[in-house]
């Protein structure tokens, strides 16, 4: 649990290569607020799932670029001068250095794929 903030972020790989990952599964288990879970490394990067309510705190991140795709509900994607909203099967890239802060005002699950390297909570 990140103590600044009420996230749960696990930054455990959680499956290795040739597992399968049964997404529908984990967000049904999935029971708290905003949680980020790392589900493989491909390559130098990381999927993450997230299952989140609620909305993030305004961050960036220096030297990675960050992807994130909708599976159900939606997704604010809040930059300096505009927002933008993703539907499920919608995704958007945040490139590295970019303030953001996403926003889920109902009960959403998205994945990440970022480089290994990147801290959750930004730089």
């Amino acid at each position: 649990m990140n103590e600044q903030y009420n996230y749960s972020i696990n930054l455990d790989v959680k499956f290795d290569s040739l597992e399968l990952i049964d997404v529908p599964s984990l967000v049904a288990a999935s029971k708290e607020q905003w949680s980020n879970q790392t589900l493989c490394q491909v390559n130098d990067s990381v999927v993450r799932l997230g299952v989140v309510q609620g909305e993030f705190h305004w961050h960036k991140h220096d030297e990675e670029d960050e992807f994130f795709f909708v599976l159900q509900g939606k997704l604010l994607i809040d930059l300096e001068d505009k927002t933008i909203t993703l539907e499920p099967h919608q995704g958007y890239t945040i490139p590295k250095g970019m303030i953001h802060r996403t926003r889920a005002p109902e009960r959403t699950a998205v994945l990440m794929v970022e480089r290994s390297s990147v801290k959750p909570t930004g730089d």
